[in-house]
């Protein structure tokens, strides 16, 4: 019995110290970030460009099939979600696939204002006082707006009204369902999803937005059935 204990302490410490390490590089990395450029100067980059779409000029088809595929728990959590985390890896392991990250949007809004694109460990611990700053001084709605603003959509277009206007010629409050989906699901991978570049694939990838719209209640199944 002692030595189980001893064992548990040993492990408490380890995860302590393993955490206090963790804490120490990801702030670092944060605030090395913001000494070279604040958080609220990279935001007014994204909120000042020509083609800024606020959130009350999205489509709420846009809005449901973007909350329904990137992070459905969007408004219930904070700047990380760490249900979504264990669920992305759960299935991630379950179907041998990497399709989730478990990313919360306000954490992809930090990697594409606050940082650089580069994937490493040390840039993903970044992105989480990132976001905690983010929601500490922004709405849900605006770091939503300065998400789909500051995503690439394929094509050179590098913001929701120039994906809207570039694909469909319309503002991206006129988006209806078909392409609202078809939108939200590009982000992940333009350079695959893109409807110029595979439409097989990028009509994949929209009936997996359709399907988590009717998953989490946002439309019918018959709705999603009539997207062809």
């Amino acid at each position: 019995m002692k030595l189980l204990k001893k064992i548990l302490i040993i492990l408490l410490i380890l995860f302590v110290i393993a955490t206090s390490i963790i804490f120490i590089i990801g702030f670092g990395y944060y605030s090395n970030a913001i000494k070279q450029k604040s958080l609220i100067a990279s935001v007014e980059e994204v909120t000042n460009k020509e083609h800024y779409t606020s959130f009350d000029q999205l489509s709420e088809d846009y809005i449901n099939a973007v909350i329904a595929v990137e992070d459905h728990r969007y408004y219930s959590h904070g700047a990380i979600d760490p249900i979504g985390i264990a669920r992305a890896f759960y299935t991630n392991i379950r179907d041998g696939e990497f399709d989730e990250g478990g990313s919360t949007i306000t954490q992809q809004v930090a990697k594409n204002v606050v940082f650089n694109q580069d994937k490493n460990i040390v840039r993903k611990l970044g992105e989480i006082f990132a976001a905690y700053d983010l929601e500490k001084n922004y709405s849900k709605d605006e770091i939503f707006a300065l998400y789909v603003n500051s995503s690439y959509f394929g094509d050179g277009y590098y913001c929701i009204y120039d994906a809207s206007h570039g694909y469909y010629d319309k503002d991206p409050k006129d988006l209806n369902l078909a392409e609202a989906s078809m939108l939200a699901g590009v982000p992940n991978a333009p350079s695959v999803y893109a409807p110029t570049v595979n439409p097989d694939l990028a009509k994949k990838r929209q009936r997996h937005v359709l399907n988590k719209m009717v998953e989490y209640g946002y439309i019918s199944q018959e709705d999603a059935n009539r997207i062809q």
